[in-house]
């Protein structure tokens, strides 16, 4: 067996033949991409630009300009941070455990991250924060978003959101609009050939520099950070910026479909070549397939800690799924969570849909189409507040989960805004 593995081994001369093609300046693959950075300035500028367009005041700014419903809605959620509104870590688990609580340990350095998708509407984050407070329960540290870019850059959803996590204290992912179903794909007739995506082309041709152009537009004119990465060109192209020196970050989708060790491991090999030299990668949040079981993960997290990420990627599971189409109903990863999460760090818990005999039952169970919809289509049909209760399903659904977690004795990481003490 020794004798095989050393069969392994890659020589230097493999790592020198790659560095070959990057420093051929008639290499189109290498120029083509640069050519669309140079577009932003150098990455020391883009960065510049990103931390200022990114930065509380401006964005409190634009959305006074352009939404002062919104403007208003903020000042309010600063209002509620401000006077202590919001439960506060201990208060929760005391609320939860009752006199229990005085012979429990929590160790945080297997936090799980309490993480929803998707917010497609700043009026329903609103409400989930009322709903918050009202409850006393936690919100999630982590929400993911894939409304259509220009659609909320026109009405000013993308400004307010940036906003409100800021004062929340959580993080989010955009979902940029360079992806198959923008017609890049002439062989895909929108959302309802989604299956499309698990071939892995959700980018063909030259859309992969046109999401690189897209990712920077939205950087350097609202500080958008972190955005979804469906496509294995465009995690290669996410190492290339990172490694230039931009400051980007993102995550691997569930539609990418890494559902064993071995994809994982070819996924952070990239990571790990590209690294810059502090250790970083763009790579934060690597989205597993809904049929990954826990020894895949388990397995994944030994090299993933051999390779020095084990606190840089975060593994991002779907512990619950839209009703409807994307997998088999029910669908609930919660109990495998609670197995997991005492000895394998650095785990979100990701709720795609409300608990499944909840959201089953409804008149309008959530359905992943409907993130493709327009807003003014969705308005016009009848179907906003439906939505929206498909939305704060998830909510509840998160929330189920971090009672959970915390009743197990286990750590839950929700936005910064419970740790007010």
């Amino acid at each position: 067996m020794n004798d095989l593995r050393e069969r392994l081994l890659i020589p230097p001369d493999r790592v020198e033949a790659l560095n070959a093609i990057l420093m051929n300046r008639d290499m189109r693959i290498i120029d083509d991409f640069l050519a669309v950075v140079a577009k932003y300035g150098t990455p020391e500028e883009i960065n510049e630009k990103a931390t200022k367009a990114g930065s509380l005041d401006v964005l409190m700014a634009q959305v006074k300009a352009n939404n002062p419903a919104y403007y208003a809605e903020l000042e309010w959620l600063i209002a509620q941070k401000e006077s202590g509104a919001f439960v506060t870590m201990e208060t929760y688990k005391r609320n939860l455990l009752g006199d229990a609580l005085d012979g429990m340990a929590f160790d945080e350095a297997f936090a799980v991250t309490l993480e929803v998708s998707a917010l497609q509407y700043f009026p329903w984050l609103i409400t989930a924060v009322k709903q918050s407070i009202a409850n006393q329960t936690l919100l999630p540290a982590r929400f993911i978003r894939v409304r259509k870019m220009k659609e909320q850059e026109e009405d000013g959803d993308l400004t307010a959101v940036a906003a409100a996590m800021q004062i929340l204290g959580a993080s989010y992912v955009e979902t940029l609009d360079t992806k198959g179903t923008d017609g890049s794909n002439i062989h895909l007739g929108g959302a309802e050939t989604i299956a499309g995506y698990f071939g892995g082309i959700g980018q063909p041709n030259s859309h992969a520099l046109k999401w690189v152009d897209e990712y920077l537009y939205y950087y350097t004119n609202y500080g958008v950070r972190q955005v979804l990465n469906i496509n294995p060109g465009t995690v290669f192209l996410g190492y290339m910026l990172h490694r230039l020196g931009v400051d980007m970050e993102f995550k691997i989708s569930v539609f990418m479909g890494n559902d064993n060790p071995y994809a994982a491991f070819w996924t952070l090999m990239g990571a790990k070549l590209f690294a810059r030299d502090d250790g970083t990668t763009p790579l934060i949040g690597f989205n597993w397939s809904n049929s990954v079981n826990n020894e895949s993960i388990e397995i994944t997290a030994q090299f993933r800690k051999a390779l020095g990420f084990e606190d840089v990627i975060r593994f991002e599971h779907h512990i619950t799924e839209t009703w409807k189409h994307i997998i088999i109903q029910p669908y609930d990863r919660r109990d495998e969570l609670l197995d997991l999460a005492d000895h394998v760090s650095n785990i979100s818990a990701k709720h795609e849909g409300g608990d499944p005999e909840v959201d089953g039952k409804r008149p309008y169970p959530s359905d992943i189409l409907d993130y493709f919809r327009d807003k003014s289509e969705i308005i016009a049909s009848g179907a906003w507040d439906d939505l929206e209760r498909n939305f704060l399903d998830k909510m509840d659904a998160t929330a189920h989960t971090g009672d959970a977690l915390t009743m197990r004795g286990l750590s839950v990481a929700a936005a910064a805004v419970h740790n007010n003490e």
